[in-house]
This record gives structure tokens, sequence and C-alpha cells, in this order.
């Protein structure tokens, strides 16, 4: 019975990421700037990465039959948890990196950052 639930859930967390990668990509196309583009990377990186290996690590730990399920399992939670941490920051980086070198022409409203500056 659990072993058709875990196969259940980890399927949704395999479908739901690949929905997420669809609209970030339809993101990397439509947005207008790097900074939103940027945006729509880091969503499709955090949940369309992320919730599929979730969802494999689900899936293998629901397969009794499967020799070094733990293995799969543990490998897959691991680099779904250096990709929280690392996308994220990755991301930073650019967006810091492309503000400061002002290769991108943008004009907003406001700019904390270039207040904190000055």
């Amino acid at each position: 019975m659990i072993e058709a639930v875990l196969f259940w859930l980890g399927s949704a967390l395999l479908v739901i990421g690949g929905v997420f990668d669809f609209i970030a990509s339809i993101g990397l196309l439509r947005f207008p700037n790097f900074y939103v583009r940027l945006h729509a990377a880091t969503i499709g990186t955090i949940y369309g990465a992320v919730l599929p290996l979730l969802g494999i690590s689900l899936i293998a730990l629901g397969l009794p039959e499967l020799n070094g399920r733990f293995i799969i399992a543990g490998g897959a939670l691991a680099t779904a948890i250096i990709l929280l941490i690392i996308a994220p920051v990755g991301s930073h980086i650019l967006a810091y990196a492309a503000h400061k070198s002002k290769s991108i022409e943008w004009n907003p409203v406001y700019d904390a950052l270039e207040e904190d500056e000055k």
C-alpha cells in the first residue's frame, strides 16, 4: 500500500516539475529583460529540477525490489539539497554582476544597490 502511495506521489512530483520547466522556458522566451528572464531561469531550476529529484527519491523508496534503492534515493535527495542552495546563489551572483557592470540597459524607478554604493 505504501509503495503505491510513494509511486504516485513521486510521479506527481515528476509531472509538476515538468510543468514548471515548461513554464520557465516560456518565461525565458517571453520576458522583456535580463533580470526577469533570470528569475524565470531560477524558478525553472529550483522547481523544475528539485521536484523531479524528490519524486525520483520517493519512487526509489517505494520500489522494494530495486537493489540499491536507498543509494538512489539518497543521491537524488542530496542533489536536490545542493541545487536548492546553489541555484539561488548563482542567480544572485549573476544579477549582481550584471548590475555592477552596467552592461544591461535597465531604468528602474528605485535602485537600492546604487544608493548603497554611494
